[in-house]
């Protein structure tokens, strides 16, 4: 779960009583104290120009990103579907494919990180991508497209995404001050949101005026588009000193002890991994369910998925305010309780009227999980140590992310078994069981998460 003011150091912070007695978590901390640089937008501002260029021109480039990802998340299973004639459990190995290199180099991919300038790692990932979504029309064209070549691209992407989405939460915080994490993360999210909502549709009229594998294209081509942006940003303040080159095994446990040793980063982690184990096993099946199950035409089923998009944009509005009016953490225990059990109206779907539980559902449940990732990764890149944020990223998503293949395998599996109605159903109950993350002391007893900029900007 990606399920997601001048900056205030670590170091300032009092210990909470759950760190007494635990000197890693204080030790990795205080460094962060002596070592911390001006971000960018704080050079910025001291020179004079807007801090806010660069950021606009981060979250064009990634809305145009998600909106080509937002396409292909109905044409790639439309294809599988229609063209390739793919079963219930190859399109679970399918959705697993694209999530299986965050349990290879999900790890290292962190340290890696921390080593190289994270934009370009970013750019290089983008072409990367762009490549690997053009082949798939080449393929098609030349008669020669498989449900090996789909499953081959899926691990290509994948694995482009490991190294980007570890680079990019790194990249935010030299770009954006601290107590306007929580402002900016739910811009992101805003425009991902948004993204969903008109990429499915948009994906329905490619895949009726063009075809589903022609419309890949224009997935290949917001790549390109989010890295002229990149390359666009002009950083102002000056470049991390490169840290000290150590055995790769001993960064990678540096940020396994952070996560691993600090009960609130374990506890939101842990959170994460459950929700995604939950929502790869719902994704894996809903294209399947909707089209088979129910029988939604093409153009129905992308603004059916476009309602998930809908309620994320409102939950991505909604974060922010939640957060400051309840405070962080409890913010994040109340929009689970409520917004999760609205997934069991999933199940519920069949045609007519009853489209309504599908599209209420999808509303309120993408709004909860957006708005959780909100404060959750906001959280995380406020209280982690700059010098650690790649790999801390890494280990956090290699637990959350870990979990997606086993839940689309489990998914597609399931639906094999017991049909998709009722598979759609036992994810929706785990949904509302991965709360119980969110229980333990000391999260539930807090108003607000440290270093949260809700907890800081008041």
């Amino acid at each position: 779960m990606n399920l997601y003011d001048p900056a205030r150091t670590h170091g300032h912070r009092t210990p909470l009583p759950w760190c007494a007695g635990n000197p890693s978590v204080i030790e990795v901390r205080r460094p962060a104290l002596e070592s911390a640089a001006p971000t960018t937008a704080q050079a910025a501002k001291e020179r004079g120009r807007s801090p806010h260029r660069n950021f606009r021109l981060l979250l064009v480039g990634e809305t145009t990103s998600k909106l080509g990802t937002s396409v292909t998340s109905v044409l790639l299973p439309l294809v599988a579907v229609t063209t390739l004639h793919a079963s219930p459990f190859v399109m679970g190995v399918l959705t697993a494919a694209a999530w299986l290199p965050w349990l290879v180099i999900g790890l290292p991919a962190g340290a890696w990180v921390d080593r190289l300038p994270a934009r370009r790692v970013m750019l290089v990932c983008n072409a990367v991508s762009a490549a690997v979504f053009a082949s798939v029309p080449a393929a098609w064209w030349l008669g020669a497209l498989t449900i090996q070549h789909l499953l081959g691209a899926a691990l290509l992407s994948g694995a482009a995404s490991v190294f980007f989405s570890t680079a990019y939460s790194a990249y935010l915080p030299q770009l954006v001050p601290t107590d306007a994490l929580m402002r900016r993360n739910a811009q992101l999210q805003g425009g991902d949101q948004a993204a969903r909502v008109a990429g499915p549709g948009l994906g329905g009229l490619v895949a009726q005026t063009l075809g589903g594998v022609p419309g890949l294209l224009l997935d290949a081509g917001s790549f390109l588009v989010s890295s002229v942006c990149l390359l666009g940003i002009r950083p102002d303040g000056p470049r991390p000193a490169p840290a000290p080159r150590r055995p790769l095994g001993k960064e990678i446990a540096e940020g396994l002890r952070f996560v691993l040793g600090d009960r609130l980063v374990l506890a939101v982690t842990a959170f994460g991994a459950a929700v995604n184990l939950a929502m790869a096993g719902l994704q894996a099946v809903q294209i399947v369910f909707l089209v088979r199950t129910v029988g939604v035409g093409a153009d129905t089923l992308g603004w059916l998925v476009a309602c998930g998009g809908l309620g994320g944009v409102l939950g991505g509005l909604a974060a922010g305010r939640l957060a400051e009016r309840l405070g962080s953490a409890r913010a994040l225990l109340t929009v689970q309780a409520a917004a999760s059990p609205f997934g069991l109206l999933l199940a519920l779907a069949a045609p007519g009227p009853r489209l309504a539980f599908f599209v209420l559902g999808s509303v309120v449940l993408f709004a909860g999980v957006v708005a959780c990732n909100v404060v959750i990764v906001s959280f995380r890149q406020a209280y982690c140590p700059p010098e650690l944020r790649g790999r801390v990223t890494a280990t956090t998503l290699f637990l959350n992310y870990g979990t997606i293949p086993l839940g689309a395998l489990l998914g597609g599996t399931l639906a094999s078994l017991v049909g998709t109605r009722a598979t759609m159903g036992a994810v929706a109950t785990a949904l509302v069981a991965a709360g119980g993350f969110l229980l333990v002391k000391p999260l539930r007893t807090l108003r607000d998460l440290p270093g949260a900029p809700a907890a800081e900007g008041r």
